[in-house]
Order: structure tokens, then C-alpha cells, then sequence
């Protein structure tokens, strides 16, 4: 029998990434959304979050960031399974107080860290594996837009209980990538900026790791990058490999495409990246498929079968507590804490 999902929330996150991966996940079925929006053709709409709680299996929360965590304790209080979109909680003692109840009543709960399986950030997990970089030494990630004008949206208001700004946003993506290569961050050099007129959250970040295996991570992110850098530049021991652009699967998601669409998650040879060492030899690096597809093929198996879910919440909350030390730390070097 598929697994009846429901969806809390139909903006960009559950219109354009939940709501087609989920439909294109075997063994899962999108049966109810909770919104004001027009749905899709087959999917109930309701009104209240607490008419999930009784017949469905799984409930995706994708509503605004100060809902997660009192929507995601309803649920795990009424023994319902959750996905909770990035950021997973405002503060790091939210989110332990979330997977803490969640553990004590057996209920599953995951992180919804989608760009764990952007094409471009596989090529570069595969190319650390393999050896080919030699000794990585330094790790940049850059995740631009150009902006200048800031929306009228949720992610603009003030309060740390709204979980707004850049930091929480794309932050959240290029910090979990970050620990997920390298392993646990011992200290961060932090900047956090607001850059453009009438802002009132961060929309500027740069953020220094220094990972306990010694690798350095650089980190950044701006609204005002009319020019964007390169998405990653890895620098090791023997050689370097540099990428543009972004991952294709938003845009795929966003023109209507999905899991199973052709050639869903390759990227066009123009766009990939090169190895090598500029002015002896570099070589393209096909990129990697992407598949976010991946993550709820995961939670199908975690609810069947008890394997583990696709992104376990304390990694999440590993990343608030970098995100939480930036901002409030003053500018500049902090030593996070030890377990």
C-alpha cells in the first residue's frame, strides 16, 4: 500500500520540490496539501494542519520557518513520521528539544537537506573520495544571487524566531555540504552583513571553517552578486577543481520536470567543471547526475523497513549551531563549543 503523505504549506518549497518528488516517488502518494493555494488535480485541500494527524503516514512541513518546530511537535505528538524543510528549528536548544521527543516516542523525523545530492556537489564528493585533488587543503562554496531589491516575503521579517536572512536560507545548504565532506567544524570566522537598502535580516555571509581534520572551508553567500563566482573551487595537494552554476534540478522543478523527465538531473558538457593545474593541464569533470529524487526513495525505505532516514536531524542541528554561533557572535573568530 503507498504511503499517504501530506504537504503543510504550497510556496516555492512544497509547490516547486516536494510536491513533484514526492509524486514521482514509488510507494508514496501526495494525498493532502494544507493551504489557501489551488492544488493539483487528485490532492485534497484542507484548511488545518491537525486534519494530517489521523490517516496519513507522513507529514512534509514546508510552511513558513517559525512553524517548524510547534508544527512538526504536533505531529510527532500525534505519532505521525515528518519531514521538516531547512532550516529544521530557529535555535539550536528548538531543535534538540524536537529530536528529543521525537526519539523518546519512536517517531521518525528528518531534515529536508536536498542539496546533499546536487549533481555538482556529488562530482565533488566522488573527486575527494577517489583521491584525484590529492590532499584537499582548502574548500570554497559560493551560493550567489542577484537580488538587490529585497521581497516582501516571510524570509525578510526580523526576530530570530523567523529564522529569515540569507544564513538560515542558503546557509543552511552550504554549511551541511561543508560538514558532510569534512566532518565536524572546530572553530568559524564569521561575517554576516546586511548589505541592501531597507533590509532588515542578513542577505550577505562569509564563513570561515576550520574542521577538526584540518581541511578550511570557505563559505559564502550574497544578494548582491551580479557577477557570481564560482560555485566551488576545491584546492588540494596535487591539483584543483573549479565549477560554475548551479545544480539544473531547481530549474528542471520549476518548468514543470521531475524525477523520471529525460535526462532529469544531467548537466549540458558546457557546464562542467575542469580539474587540473591552470597552465599545465586541466580536464572537464562530467557532473554527476543529481537526485534529489534520492531523499524520499530514502524515507519510503525508513518507513518500511526501519532503515535509516535520509538526513538524521542531529547533522541538522550540528549546522544550527554554526549558523546560531555567526549570528551571535560578534564578527569574527568564535570557537564552537564541544560536545
Amino acid at each position: 500500500m503507498s504511503l499517504r503523505v501530506g504537504l503543510i504549506g504550497y510556496g516555492t518549497a512544497g509547490a516547486f520540490f516536494h510536491a513533484p518528488l514526492i509524486t514521482a516517488t514509488p510507494g508514496m502518494t501526495l494525498r493532502s496539501v494544507v493551504t489557501s493555494r489551488e492544488v493539483p488535480d487528485g490532492v485534497r485541500r484542507l484548511d488545518r494542519p491537525d486534519q494530517l494527524w489521523e490517516d496519513h503516514d507522513l507529514v512534509v512541513i514546508a510552511s513558513p520557518n517559525r512553524t517548524h518546530v510547534p508544527l512538526a511537535t504536533e505531529a510527532v505528538l500525534a505519532g505521525v513520521p515528518v519531514v521538516v524543510d531547512k532550516p529544521f528549528a530557529p535555535s539550536v536548544e528548538e531543535a534538540r528539544a524536537l529530536t528529543s521527543l521525537a526519539s523518546s516516542r519512536d517517531v521518525p523525523i528528518t531534515v529536508f537537506q536536498n542539496r546533499r545530492w546536487d549533481g555538482d556537489f556529488l562530482t565533488v564528493k566522488d573527486l575527494i573520495r577517489s583521491g584525484a585533488l590529492g590532499r584537499v587543503r582548502r574548500f570554497e562554496s559560493h551560493f550567489d544571487r542577484w537580488r538587490p531589491t529585497p521581497k516582501e516575503t516571510w524570509k525578510e521579517l526580523p526576530g530570530r524566531e523567523e529564522a529569515g536572512g540569507v544564513l538560515f536560507d542558503l546557509g543552511a545548504h552550504l554549511i551541511d555540504q561543508a560538514l558532510q565532506l569534512f566532518g565536524p567544524a572546530r572553530s568559524v570566522y564569521a561575517e554576516v552583513n546586511k548589505q541592501r537598502d531597507g533590509v532588515q535580516v542578513d542577505d550577505d555571509f562569509f564563513l570561515a571553517l576550520t574542521h577538526e581534520s584540518g581541511v578550511l572551508s570557505h563559505l559564502a553567500s550574497s544578494t548582491l552578486a551580479a557577477q557570481p563566482g564560482p560555485r566551488f573551487r576545491v584546492l588540494g595537494s596535487s591539483s584543483a577543481y573549479v565549477k560554475y552554476g548551479l545544480d539544473v534540478q531547481e530549474a528542471a522543478l520549476r518548468a514543470g520536470e521531475g524525477p523520471g523527465s529525460p535526462d532529469w538531473g544531467v548537466e549540458p558538457e558546457e557546464a562542467w567543471g575542469l580539474l587540473g593545474v591552470a597552465g599545465e593541464t586541466t580536464t572537464p569533470v562530467e557532473t554527476k547526475p543529481g537526485s534529489y529524487q534520492y531523499f524520499y526513495a530514502a524515507m519510503v525505505s525508513a518507513l518500511r523497513d526501519g532503515s535509516p532516514v535520509p538526513v538524521a536531524p542531529e547533522s541538522a542541528i550540528a549546522t544550527l549551531e554554526i549558523i546560531e554561533s555567526a549570528l551571535d557572535s560578534p564578527q569574527g573568530f568564535v570557537e564552537l563549543p564541544e560536545d
